[in-house]
């Protein structure tokens, strides 16, 4: 008898999400991923869009051509020490050379005093 608990839920929308847009980020379709990873490309959009769970193996292939950190999504109470977001933007900055990091800087610090004036 099998007495494993199946009633345990685990929401992989906020991965799902995660993964559509580290797709889109890079500028890849959903066809172009299909062939990469050699599997349907209805499959791809049930995954990234009806919340079908993928196969262990294609969870893995995504997570790891896409940089994704699943902790911040499976230990929700604890914080990553990078999310997958800033892990994306971390890759993207390392192909800047030194003036186009500038700009980047310069437009992260008129963000950040932006947010300081409306906090106070």
């Amino acid at each position: 008898m099998d007495k494993r608990n199946n009633s345990f839920k685990f929401d992989f929308t906020p991965i799902e999400q995660a993964i559509k847009d580290a797709r889109k980020a890079r500028g890849m379709t959903r066809e172009q991923l299909a062939n990469i990873v050699d599997y349907d490309i209805r499959h791809l959009q049930a995954v990234e869009n009806e919340g079908q769970y993928p196969s262990i193996e294609l969870f893995i292939q995504l997570i790891t051509m896409f940089d994704i950190s699943v902790d911040e999504y499976i230990h929700t109470d604890r914080r990553a020490a990078k999310s997958s977001v800033r892990r994306r933007l971390d890759t993207s900055l390392d192909r800047l050379d030194d003036r186009e990091l500038s700009v980047i800087e310069a437009t992260v610090n008129g963000l950040c005093k932006a947010k300081e004036e409306t906090e106070e």
